[in-house]
């Protein structure tokens, strides 16, 4: 019964710590740490050596958290940008900062710019310029 206790103790301690931000930097001189040791709770083994973090690791709370919900929303932009409470625009800024932070390569073109340029293509398509055909083509580029 002590050890079902237990589990449950530590069950709960790690639903609630999982959210927790990580130690990702020495808090005496605050270059980068390692991770040099990993615990089972369950047998209580130690294994130590030089272990590689995960590349989410090194994320600050905010990116995380919008990872969270770009993963719970099943990556769907319009989704997201409805529990933020944002703009289309702003949920992309923010994934295309998520993703530079994870080091992958992101457009040159600017939040800002991409609206900008919709701003004149649906202003085009409204002053009959543009067909709705080209509008569409516009937009997906």
């Amino acid at each position: 019964m002590t050890k079902e206790l237990d589990k449950e103790k530590e069950r709960l301690y790690n639903r609630i710590m999982r959210n927790d931000r990580q130690v990702n930097s020495c808090p005496g001189c605050g270059e980068r740490v390692e991770v040099r040791e990993l615990w089972c709770p369950e047998c209580e083994i130690s294994v130590r050596g030089r272990f590689p973090r995960c590349e989410f690791c090194g994320l600050p709370e905010e990116q995380l958290g919008f990872l969270r919900l770009f993963v719970s929303r099943r990556g769907n932009l319009r989704e997201v940008e409805r529990e933020l409470g944002v703009s289309y625009p702003t949920v992309r800024a923010r994934l295309d900062d998520l993703l530079q932070a994870l080091g992958y390569p992101v457009s040159l073109v600017s939040a800002a710019e991409r609206e900008e340029r919709r701003r004149e293509v649906l202003a085009d398509l409204k002053a009959g310029k543009i067909s709705a055909e080209e509008a569409t083509r516009a937009l997906r580029e």
